[in-house]
C-alpha cells in the first residue's frame, strides 16, 4: 500500500508529461506511471497494480487531444472571457446570427476507419487509379443551421467572396462569421467585400492554431469520415455530389448541427429558440 499517493501522483500525471518529470516519452503508460511512483516513493509496483491505482484516482486510458506548441495559452483564454461573450452580445443586439465557418478538402484516395478481414491478411480497399478532389466551405449556426458550398478550384480570396454573397442571400439579419486566420479570409478583397456589405457579415477571426475552438471542424471530421464508408466516387463529379449529399443530409437535422457545439473542447452556449427546418 503506497503512503497516500493519490494526490500527488494524479496531479503528477494530469499537469506533466513523463519527459517533464525525468523520465521518457511524452505520454503516460502504466509502466510510466510505476517508474514515477518508485521514484517519489521507492515502491515497486506491478503493471497491473498500477492500473487499479490508476483507476481508483479516476483516471482512464483515453487517445490524448493535440495542440500546437504554437498555439498561444492567453489568446485562448481571451478567446473565452472577452471575445466569444462580446461577439453573442454583438449577435444580439442588433439582431443578428452567429455562425463558425471552416474549408475542407475531399481527395478520392482517401481511406477512413476498420474494416473485418481474414486474420493476418490485410484488407483491400478496391478504387480508382484517377486521383481528383473536390473542395468545400461550410458554416454553421448555434441555432442548428447549415450553408455549405462545393467547388473544385483552389480556396482563394474569391472564392471567399463568392460563398460570403451566397451567405448573406440566405439571411435578413447581420451575419457574425467566426473563422480562423487563413490568408483568403484576412485577404484585401474580402475587406472590400465586407467595407460593402457592412450591415450583411461582420468577420471574427478566432487564436492561431487553435482548431479545437471551431466546431466546424468536427463537420469536416465527420465528412471525411462518412464519405467513404457510404459511396466510393468514380470521378470528381460523383464526389461533389456525395459530398453535397452529406451537408443536405445535415441540412435536415439541425440537432446534429447543434451537436457540434456541444463538444468535449469547448462548449460553446447555445441560441435560445433553435430554429426549426
Amino acid at each position: 500500500m503506497l503512503p497516500e499517493p493519490r494526490s500527488l501522483v494524479r496531479r503528477q500525471v494530469l499537469d506533466h508529461r513523463p519527459c517533464d518529470v525525468g523520465l521518457s516519452g511524452q505520454l503516460w503508460t502504466r509502466r510510466l506511471v510505476g517508474e514515477l511512483i518508485a521514484k517519489l516513493y521507492r515502491v515497486r509496483l506491478t503493471e497491473p497494480g498500477v492500473g487499479k491505482y490508476l483507476r481508483r484516482w479516476r483516471l482512464s486510458f483515453q487517445r490524448p487531444d493535440k495542440r500546437a506548441v504554437e498555439q498561444d495559452p492567453e489568446a485562448v483564454r481571451r478567446w473565452h472571457d472577452e471575445i466569444w461573450p462580446e461577439i453573442r452580445g454583438k449577435a444580439k443586439k442588433d439582431g443578428g446570427e452567429v455562425l463558425f465557418a471552416d474549408q475542407v478538402g475531399i481527395r478520392s484516395d482517401q481511406v477512413t476507419g476498420r474494416t473485418w478481414g481474414e486474420k493476418g491478411k490485410t484488407p483491400v480497399v478496391r478504387r480508382s487509379g484517377n486521383r481528383f478532389s473536390v473542395n468545400a466551405m461550410s458554416a454553421i449556426s448555434t441555432k442548428g443551421r447549415m450553408h455549405f458550398m462545393v467547388f473544385t478550384e483552389s480556396f482563394t480570396a474569391e472564392v471567399m467572396c463568392r460563398f460570403l454573397d451566397r451567405l448573406a442571400g440566405h439571411f435578413d439579419h447581420k451575419v457574425h462569421l467566426v473563422v480562423d486566420g487563413h490568408s483568403a479570409h484576412r485577404s484585401k478583397k474580402v475587406r472590400d467585400w465586407l467595407a460593402a456589405h457592412p450591415d450583411d457579415v461582420e468577420l471574427h477571426f478566432l487564436p492561431p492554431y487553435s482548431p479545437e475552438l471551431n466546431p466546424d471542424e468536427l463537420v469536416n471530421a465527420d465528412l471525411k469520415h462518412s464519405l467513404p464508408k457510404q459511396h466510393r466516387a468514380r470521378d470528381q463529379a460523383e464526389l461533389a455530389a456525395e459530398t453535397r449529399r452529406f451537408f443536405r443530409r445535415h441540412q435536415r437535422q439541425p440537432h446534429i448541427v447543434r451537436g457540434y457545439f456541444g463538444g468535449p473542447h469547448v462548449r460553446y452556449v447555445l441560441d435560445e429558440n433553435p430554429m426549426s427546418f
